[in-house]
Formats: structure tokens, C-alpha cells, sequence
């Protein structure tokens, strides 16, 4: 893991190569007040003050130099602002020229890559300091969790599969919590039915990973992340465009184990549960079929319509286990439907809430620190298209209509009348590359939802 904490240094005096921000409303203004040497080196790069864009600038000295970066307009620096320049800047010190707002946290992660499976040439390190020394700590922090979720994301169900990921959570999380992690049959013994059921046609058995941390008198929050390791669709199989990136489907489990660790490094007065649903949806002869019937922890029977809507199932589960302990708050983050991706795109989760004063805050606090999601609704006339015949409700309904919305229904149904809980479907993956969002593995709406919880909790 990168050492983000070193990335971000308080300003000390030392020498430092200048970085000045600039939008372009601001440019004129910046450009008066340079000497004629700088103007024109700013002429000959043709530098607008563009977003993502960076001059070098001439000193005084034959050695001395500075840097411009273009920045989008606002009363301070966003969390992306700095990114390109750390990408595109060599090796050294930089002293900012102004507050770092939330800009620490892209001038970390654009430093950051997955080296396990190809050699990196070496760049060197990008060091800014600053005089916001507030914003050190948390940016570092947070950019630690992010690179977390794309790690895990980015590394192949070849190497993570349910027994790496409940180690994944043992490692993150050290002797500061206890974990539990429940395997195979034992499943069937302790009552999570539908976990077994989903992952007992693959090599590797399921898993319910499962994490107690913090003083039992404090709010129960309840953090819960869909961890299918791969997804093939089972009996129901996918098309190979659709499978090929399947082994971001624990890209739920990843954003809440790295929320969770964010939890204990801020030591919140909450009793954390953390509850990671583990499997691999694969086929085999013994793989769930449509027209099945499971059972789930809470008892009620579900009808397999499509093999393919299985995180739902480990999700209900691992939401009925939550709720045993009365908590004061659930979220869940799952990589659930495609409904929301063709709804929202790639970079919006899809939010859905029962609480309207929670869905408010997690809407607020994700313009706030730039990780934005958008609310969907819970339209209970849709409950009517979980409707089954033989059981309790069908896991998949009919037609394709509101794909989304009706997952998010199937789940609802397994959470407590009156207690607040926040669902987030996401996409957890960059298509495409972006100043300090390489394609692969992202975690979205964990810095919204981290931002709510400290300050509820903090």
C-alpha cells in the first residue's frame, strides 16, 4: 500500500518548488501580477487555467522554476483539483500556494497503482506540503481507504475469492476488532441459507465474514457489503460481455470494510457490525436452478426466478443477521443491478433510503466532499412484482421494469420497521480513466457515507 501519509507534508521553511492554483476567471488577474518572462513561457504552453491542465514556470535563477495548475472555479480546491499535476509533475518537493481543501486526496491517489501483477517503473514521490495542516491527516486517511476498494476491486477472483476476502478483512482490520467467519455447511448450521445456497456450487466455499468493534453501550451501526467474488450469472449464465468484469462484484464488501476501518482509525462512539455475505456464484451440479425455493434467516421463502440476482439473496441474510441487534442505523453497498448503471451511468451510485432525514444527509454530505450519489425511490406499488405463487416473494421480477427499485424492495423487506437504512447501488469501477481515477476499481459514495457518520458519530 502506498504511504499516502508521506505524500502530504505541513510547510516547514524547506525549500520547496512553488504550485499555484488557477481558474480561469482568475487567470487575468494571476497573469498581471507575473513578471514578463513568466507571461511569455505561459503564452508558449498556452495555458487557460483548463481544469487538469499545468504550466512550468520560469524563476529567477537558471534551476529555479514553479508550476501553475488549472483548477475549476470555488471558494476552495475540490478533491480531484490537484490530481493531474501530481500525475503529471516529476518526482520532488511542492509547497502549495494557498488552502489544499479537499485536493489531498487526488494528489495521494493519483500516486497510487495495483503493483502486484506488473512491475511499476519507479517515478518517485510527489510530496506537497501545505499550511492547512487539518487537512492533512483525513485526506491521507481517506485516500488509504479509497486505494483499499480499488486494490480489492482490481485483484482477480483468482486470488480473492470468499477465503482471501474474510483474510482481506482480518488483515485490514487486525486485533482491533473480533471477526468471526463462518464456512460451507456450517452456513446451513447457523442459519444463513441463502449465503450456502448461492455459493455451494463453487470450488471455494461461501463464507458469512462477520466483525464486532467498539463498546457495546454506544449505537449499533451495521455495515454490510455484498462480497460475490465472481459472478457468472450460475444456470442463468451471463454473456462473456457481461462476465468480463464480474470480479468486481465484491466491490460492496470492499467499500464496507474499508468504511469500517475508517470507523476504528476515528475510534467513533458506535458498536461497529460489520457483515461481509461471501461467495462465487459459479456451476456446477449442484448449482442453484430457477424454480428453486430457498429459505433466508429471516424466514421467509424466496422463489429463484434468475440465477443471476444472487447478491440480493446473500444481502437479505446478512440483513437479517443485522438486525438481531437492534441496530440505530444499517448501509449496505452492493454491486446489485445493471438497472442502475443504465439509469445513473458509472459514476453515480444509485441511493435508496427509508429515512428521508439519513437520505438528506448522505445527499448533502456527498456534494460536500465531491463523492456524489443520487436518490432512487422505494415504490412500494412495485412490491407487487416480487409477488410469487409457491413462496414468500420471487427474487427477480418480470419484464425488466425498475430493475433497481425493486432489488432495493427485496431488500427492504428484510429490515426492521422504524430502523434507518441506507442502500447503495453502485458501480465500484471507472471505465475510464480520469486525473487520479485509473480505470478499474472506485469507491463511490464511501467518503459520502463516511462523511455522515462522522459527523453523527465523531
Amino acid at each position: 500500500m502506498t504511504d499516502f501519509a508521506a505524500l502530504l507534508a505541513p510547510a516547514d521553511g524547506q525549500p520547496a518548488i512553488g504550485l499555484t492554483p488557477v481558474t480561469k476567471a482568475g487567470l487575468d488577474g494571476w497573469l498581471g501580477a507575473q513578471s514578463e518572462r513568466v507571461r511569455v513561457a505561459v503564452a508558449a504552453q498556452d495555458f487557460k487555467a483548463a481544469p487538469d491542465s499545468v504550466v512550468i514556470l520560469p524563476g529567477d535563477g537558471a534551476a529555479d522554476w514553479s508550476v501553475a495548475a488549472g483548477v475549476a472555479e470555488g471558494s476552495q480546491l475540490g478533491p480531484w483539483a490537484l490530481a493531474a499535476a501530481a500525475e503529471k509533475l516529476p518526482a520532488g518537493r511542492y509547497a502549495l500556494n494557498g488552502d489544499l481543501g479537499q485536493a489531498g486526496l487526488g494528489w495521494c491517489l493519483a500516486q497510487h497503482r495495483l503493483g502486484r501483477y506488473r512491475r511499476l517503473e519507479p517515478k518517485g514521490a510527489r510530496v506537497l506540503t501545505t499550511t492547512s495542516l487539518g487537512a492533512i491527516a483525513s485526506a491521507a486517511s481517506e485516500a488509504e481507504a479509497v486505494a483499499l476498494v480499488r486494490d480489492l476491486v482490481d485483484t482477480p477472483a483468482s486470488d480473492l475469492g470468499p477465503a482471501e476476502l474474510a483474510k482481506a478483512v482480518i488483515d485490514a482490520l487486525g486485533s482491533q476488532a473480533e471477526v468471526r467467519v463462518i464456512t460451507g455447511e456450517a452456513l446451513i448450521d447457523q442459519n444463513f441459507p441463502a449465503v450456502h445456497a448461492v455459493g455451494r456450487a463453487a470450488s471455494q466455499a461461501p463464507r458469512l465474514i462477520e466483525a464486532l468493534w467498539g463498546d457495546a453501550a454506544h449505537p449499533v451501526v451495521a455495515i454490510i457489503g455484498k462480497g460475490i467474488t465472481f459472478d457468472s450469472g450460475g444456470l442463468n449464465i451471463k454473456p462473456g460481455s457481461a462476465m468480463a468484469a464480474m470480479k468486481k462484484d465484491m466491490g460492496g464488501a470492499a467499500h464496507a470494510l474499508a468504511l469500517a476501518r475508517l470507523v476504528i482509525q476515528a475510534n467513533l462512539r458506535v458498536r461497529l457490525h460489520l457483515i461481509i455475505p461471501a461467495a462465487e456464484n459459479a456451476i456446477s451440479g449442484n448449482a442453484m436452478r430457477p424454480g428453486d425455493i430457498i429459505a433466508t434467516r429471516a424466514g421467509k421463502t424466496v422463489e429463484i426466478t434468475n440465477t443471476d440476482a444472487e447478491g440480493r439473496l446473500v444481502l437479505c441474510d446478512a440483513i437479517a443477521l443485522a438486525a438481531e441487534k437492534s441496530p440505530a442505523l444499517i448501509i449496505d453497498f452492493a454491486t446489485l443491478t445493471g438497472a442502475a448503471r443504465v439509469a445513473l451511468g458509472p459514476q453515480l451510485p444509485a441511493l435508496f433510503a427509508n429515512d428521508d432525514a439519513l437520505a438528506s444527509e448522505l445527499l448533502a454530505a456527498g456534494m460536500a466532499v465531491g463523492d456524489p450519489v443520487w436518490r432512487l425511490p422505494l415504490w412500494a406499488p412495485y412490491h407487487d412484482m416480487l409477488k410469487s405463487g409457491i413462496a414468500d416473494m420471487v427474487n427477480s421480477a418480470d419484464g425488466g421494469f425498475a430493475g433497481a427499485i425493486t432489488a432495493a424492495l427485496f431488500l427492504e423487506k428484510f429490515v426492521p420497521a422504524g430502523v434507518p437504512w441506507a442502500h447503495f447501488d453502485t458501480f465500484a469501477w471507472n471505465p475510464s480513466a480520469r486525473p487520479g481515477r485509473p480505470k478499474g476499481g472506485e469507491a463511490l459514495a464511501l467518503r459520502a457515507s463516511w462523511a455522515v457518520l462522522r459527523s453523527r458519530f465523531g
